[in-house]
């Protein structure tokens, strides 16, 4: 009852995407989503070249399913990400800011699936023309940069945009049967899910991090915040965002500035390079100069806490859904609840309506 567009197109069991969180999303994680019959993605924005090819690597020795990367073109190393999803046969691709359209010509050849993020139905229908084969759209509840549009609002506006033309997925909000037979019910082809398969048991994010998320009693504990780089991202409050909202915007730049050199000497980009990427962005995403550089901060401040364990030192990401988590599952245990669930509430549905 769940085989959609989408299980078809990305060869998975189920109609659940894992996304590529950054520091999050890594070879174990992934291959446990594929494993338990989600299609997985790969962070691959904040790894260097050697790293990336090794995580592919991994990943295919511990799943023979079908995964995907996830990059940016901003990135200075765009074009080796491209070269070794080809040379490796990866399924398919995601990115929130879209590819060159030579990028997207040569994965297309390649037979790679492209499938952007987006967060307004005027940005799927450009994607579509770029030649997006999925669209994933997200409503403002979803984590990280997100938009205001709710995402019981924004998927219907997008099915009726582009919904005949790709399979349209349903990110914001997702974590469980209900949400994907409701996203379903809208006309979507499925959903994505990261905030949920962060809080699950292959997730690499040390336990005093998980910790923030679980304490999350409600989804209003879940804010949105322009303290990062100028525009709206959604994270869960602690003690480095509290002092990001009071400083200046000079301290904020500094800041930027200083994570951004550690974030070049993570991926081995050159200074130069860094900057071309934040001119780039400006001049394509509508964003200030500032805004462009001070996003470079982001990595290596989430990294923090992701990767480091220290959740007051870093910022959390986080989708409002967090706030109504209170357990980790494995990946195989959270698949099985979201299709039994959808399954069952499916049946009753047809069973009222039969009975009406």
């Amino acid at each position: 009852m769940l085989q959609t567009r989408l299980t078809t197109l990305l060869g998975c069991k189920y109609p659940v995407v894992q996304t590529a969180m950054g520091w999050v999303a890594d070879p174990r994680l992934v291959a446990g989503s594929c494993n338990a019959g989600a299609f997985g993605f790969l962070a691959g924005a904040t790894i260097p070249p050697e790293e990336m090819e090794r995580d592919i690597l991994q990943v295919k020795a511990l799943t023979d399913k079908p995964f995907g990367v996830n990059f940016h073109m901003y990135q200075p190393n765009a074009a080796d990400i491209v070269d070794m999803v080809i040379q490796h046969g990866v399924k398919a691709v995601s990115y929130s800011r879209s590819p060159g359209p030579e990028f997207i010509q040569k994965l297309k050849g390649a037979g790679v699936i492209c499938m952007p993020t987006v967060g307004l139905p005027k940005h799927a229908i450009k994607a579509v023309e770029l030649g997006a084969d999925v669209v994933t759209v997200q409503g403002g509840e979803g984590g990280g940069h997100t938009g205001k549009v709710p995402t019981t609002l924004l998927i219907p506006q997008v099915i009726d945009a582009v919904g005949t033309q790709v399979p349209v997925v349903a990110a914001g909000g997702f974590k469980d049967g209900r949400g994907l037979l409701a996203a379903m019910a809208w006309g979507a082809d499925g959903i994505a899910m990261g905030t949920r398969f962060l809080l699950t048991r292959e997730s690499p994010v040390p336990d005093v991090t998980l910790q923030r998320y679980l304490d999350c009693k409600s989804p209003g504990d879940i804010i949105v915040s322009r303290a990062m780089d100028g525009l709206p991202q959604r994270m869960i409050m602690n003690e480095l965002l509290a002092d990001l909202e009071k400083a200046s915007g000079l301290k904020k730049l500094i800041v930027a500035l200083r994570n951004g050199l550690a974030f070049r000497k993570h991926t081995g980009a050159s200074v130069l390079g860094l900057f071309k990427s934040a001119l780039a962005m400006s001049r394509d995403d509508d964003m200030t100069a500032a805004q462009a550089i001070m996003s470079a901060n982001a990595p290596m401040i989430i990294q923090k806490a992701m990767v480091e364990g220290e959740p007051s030192q870093g910022v959390l990401p986080s989708g409002q859904v967090a706030g109504v988590i209170d357990e980790l599952l494995s990946c195989d245990e959270l698949i099985n609840a979201i299709v039994t669930e959808a399954e069952q509430r499916l049946a009753l549905l047809a069973l009222r309506v039969n009975e009406a």
